[in-house]
Formats: structure tokens, C-alpha cells, sequence
């Protein structure tokens, strides 16, 4: 079973191998090189991400729960299409999880806040500086702060940097290679002067490359 396993391994590892030098799913290996590389930074945005939730959960039970409370006193059917309503901001973590399925996850947001702010409009500080603390601020500045984990990491990573070159050099050869075959008429395998020039003229794309590089036909003659 031992030997199977190790055997099992080294297939994945043999296809992880192939799978890096397929230029063809290069975004792709971006997608994983990123996840990897910014899994920590991921984690610690989840934990801030819940910390912020969790002190606005507070002031949710702390003062919204017993407005709530109140108003099914004086209208015990205000809530009758939401049974969960009721409860929602009883204890923190159900205050948590109201703000997580309303304000990131986006389901029904008015249907606890809207009769409450209603009701109470002082308590509109609450949940629309909820939706806008983690909405616009913290989901913004986890993207940010992934984003420019990755960027970091990019710029140290001199291997894949030296790799992607290559293969633009690569790339632009082929290009190079293409264009000049277009532009060598009579199949010789070199351009002349006249060529150049005449290429330069009626080339689409050799004309992009010189402007560019800002060159022009004079620039080419001289």
C-alpha cells in the first residue's frame, strides 16, 4: 500500500510538472500562484473581517435587540413573513450571522432594518454604518491589501520574472518573424533597404512597431 501510495504522489507530482510548463494555462497558474501565495494574507483578513462584524453585532443586541422587542409588543405581526426576524439580534453570533447573509452576502437587507429604522431612525446609524463599513471599507481593503500582497510577491519572485521575459522574447520573435516574411516578397530569406522602406509603407503592423519605437521612414533610410 505504501509503494501504491508513493507511486500516487509521484504522478501528481510528474502532472504539477507538465501543468507549470504549459504556456497555454499560464492564467491559470497565475490563479493558483496567487491563491498560495496570498493564503495568509487571506486568513487575516477573514479574522479582521469578523472583528469589525462583530463589534457592529454588539451594538445590534446591545440596542437594536430591544427596539425589536418593543415593537412586537405594540405589533406582534410586524415580523409574520420573517420568523427569524424576531430572534435575529438576540446574541451576537445571530447578529453576526444577520450581517453576514444581509451585508455580504446581500440577502434581504430591508427586511429587519426597514421596519426598525421605521420605527427608530436613530438606529439607521447602526445598519447603514454596518453596510457601509464592510462593504465599501472592508471587503475593499481586503481586495486591496491581496492585491498588493501579490504584486510584492510578483516583483521578489526573480525566477518566474526571468521566465515570463524569456517567453515575451520568445513571443516577439515569432512576431518579428511573421511580419518580415510578409514584408520579403521575393522569398529570399533577406530584406533590403527598399524593403524596409516599402514594408514600412504598407504594413500594418510593422508601421505600429515603428511608431512605437518612434521611428519613421527617414529614421529607416538614414
Amino acid at each position: 500500500l505504501a509503494a501504491i501510495r508513493l507511486l500516487r504522489l509521484w504522478r501528481v507530482v510528474r502532472i504539477l510538472r507538465i501543468f507549470g510548463r504549459q504556456r497555454s494555462l499560464l492564467e491559470l497558474q497565475k490563479l493558483v500562484l496567487m491563491a498560495s501565495t496570498c493564503f495568509k494574507t487571506l486568513v487575516w483578513s477573514f479574522v479582521f473581517c469578523f472583528v469589525v462584524m462583530t463589534i457592529w453585532a454588539m451594538l445590534l443586541g446591545e440596542i437594536v435587540n430591544p427596539l425589536i422587542q418593543e415593537l412586537l409588543e405594540k405589533d406582534p405581526a410586524i415580523f409574520n413573513d420573517c420568523e427569524h426576524c424576531t430572534r435575529a439580534t438576540s446574541s451576537v453570533m445571530r447578529a453576526n450571522l444577520l450581517l453576514f447573509k444581509t451585508v455580504i452576502a446581500g440577502d434581504s437587507w430591508g427586511r429587519v432594518a426597514v421596519p426598525v429604522i421605521e420605527a427608530y431612525p436613530g438606529t439607521s446609524i447602526i445598519f447603514v454604518g454596518s453596510q457601509l463599513t464592510l462593504v465599501f471599507g472592508v471587503l475593499n481593503l481586503i481586495v486591496a491589501v491581496v492585491v498588493d500582497t501579490f504584486a510584492d510577491s510578483r516583483d521578489r519572485d526573480i525566477l518566474n520574472l526571468a521566465e515570463e521575459m524569456e517567453q515575451d522574447l520568445e513571443s516577439d520573435k515569432q512576431f518579428l518573424e511573421r511580419m518580415f516574411h510578409r514584408i520579403d516578397l521575393d522569398g529570399c530569406g533577406q530584406l533590403s533597404l527598399e524593403q524596409l522602406v516599402e514594408g514600412a509603407r504598407r504594413d500594418h503592423e510593422f508601421q505600429s512597431r515603428l511608431r512605437v519605437m518612434d521611428i519613421d521612414e527617414a529614421d529607416l533610410v538614414q
